[in-house]
């Protein structure tokens, strides 16, 4: 038996970070990630966001890698909304997403950040949001 504890913290936004995530759909996206992800056996142990963006707290298992976890909650999430025709265009995520490892005694602060995103995106835009993202950890995207 393989014992696994290893919790990462995904965000992603919509394409090109447009606000299509109104409050009267975002919370039912959220809800439909969670019973995707738990049909693929996929743990969020938590999951929120704003009008451009999707935070998840989700603990790995031993079978499925980082990369495929979000092809598969991004990919049918878009497919999802657009079935369903929540928002008046065709819906798409940004291709980009960030990943970071979160260690034992910072979940509960993740847990809370990801809880308090509408306070937060109404102080920062998803764009310093993701810049500070890169800087504190360290991404250098672009620099050799």
């Amino acid at each position: 038996m393989s014992f696994i504890k290893v919790y990462v913290h995904y965000v992603w936004s919509t394409k090109n970070r447009e606000s299509l995530l109104s409050t009267d759909i975002r919370f039912n996206v959220f809800n439909h990630i969670l019973e995707n992800a738990r049909k693929k056996n996929i743990f969020i142990d938590f999951v929120n966001g704003y009008s451009d963006l999707v935070h998840c707290l989700i603990s790995l298992n031993d079978d499925i890698s980082i990369s495929k976890i979000t092809q598969l909650l991004k990919g049918e999430s878009s497919h999802w909304i657009n079935q369903n025709k929540l928002i008046n265009t065709k819906f798409e995520w940004q291709d980009e997403y960030l990943a970071i490892g979160i260690e034992d005694d910072k979940i509960e602060a993740v847990r809370h950040y990801i809880a308090n995103q509408g306070k937060h995106h109404k102080k920062i835009t998803f764009q310093q949001e993701y810049d500070k993202f890169i800087e504190r950890y360290g991404f250098n995207i672009g620099k050799h």
